[in-house]
């Protein structure tokens, strides 16, 4: 396997696409050929059962009990609590009991590094691993960052999700002083816009404006659609769902940024050595 990419898909503010991200850029790269694991370490489990997980109350392992593991140093097997997607993507599970280990995780040392320890024990067997974090700027999203080479921001083309974004910012550059240097932000990618108002061009140009010389702005803005918010409820990525929507296109593209954002990376590292 080649060197794994892990991505934090990240917003404290809730609405604003981050899973339905998460799981269409999944799938799209998992249709490229890449071996893609999905980590869902928001309590609400969404991510979970937007892949076709159903009754997520039910399952007895998930990211919390692999993560008690590594609390406890309890080897984990091979592939434990890793399930398969209906679109050949792995992943790990999380439910509402989440919530309550990361109060608990306030008590140990090293807290904020317990999901890089799981997942440095998986990852090798991926080229890419995306972490789908908690919609607030907690210990777990904190976990995720210290986990991740690089963090994508989604953000909703409206003025009100944009509050936030200096706060994430700073919380992005604390974690990679603090805990963990090779974090960078791979950009934000403008979600759930409505291209005919005049208020989303307004908003692009805010974002542009206020953050493009910081963080880069990914060009493929995805529209809103009631394709993407139908087949989060069917447990497929919207491209398995109506391939030709708006919004599967777009995904479609951005996942090509994506890809091709890394093969630079991975090209400037090699000329590098």
């Amino acid at each position: 396997m080649s060197e794994t990419k892990v991505i934090a898909i990240a917003n404290q503010k809730g609405g604003v696409g981050k899973t339905t991200t998460t799981v269409n850029l999944g799938a799209e790269l998992t249709r490229q050929g890449k071996k893609v694991l999905l980590i869902d370490t928001d309590p609400q489990g969404d991510l979970s059962t937007s892949v076709g997980i159903k009754e997520t109350r039910k399952l007895k392992i998930t990211i919390k009990s692999l993560m008690e593991k590594v609390l406890q140093g309890i080897p984990i097997e091979k592939g434990e609590g890793i399930l398969k997607s209906n679109e050949e993507m792995d992943i790990v599970p999380a439910n509402i009991e989440l919530g309550g280990l990361e109060m608990a995780l306030e008590k140990y040392p090293d807290k904020e590094k317990i999901l890089q320890k799981y997942i440095n024990q998986v990852k090798d067997n991926y080229d890419y691993v995306l972490i789908d974090c908690k919609p607030s700027l907690g210990l777990l999203t904190i976990n995720a960052l210290a986990s991740a080479d690089s963090v994508i921001i989604p953000v909703q083309t409206q003025f009100l999700p944009l509050k936030g974004m200096t706060e994430l910012l700073q919380t992005i550059n604390k974690t990679k002083v603090l805990i963990n240097p090779k974090l960078k932000i791979d950009g934000v990618v403008l979600t759930i816009a409505d291209l005919k108002t005049k208020l989303t061009q307004i908003t692009v140009d805010t974002i542009k404006g206020n953050y493009g010389g910081i963080v880069k702005i990914y060009n493929t803005i995805i529209p809103r659609g009631i394709k993407a918010a139908e087949s989060t409820t069917e447990g497929k990525s919207v491209y398995a769902y109506d391939k030709s929507s708006k919004p599967a296109i777009a995904y479609a593209e951005f996942a090509k940024e994506v890809l091709q954002n890394s093969e630079a990376i991975k090209t400037r590292r090699t000329k590098c050595k």
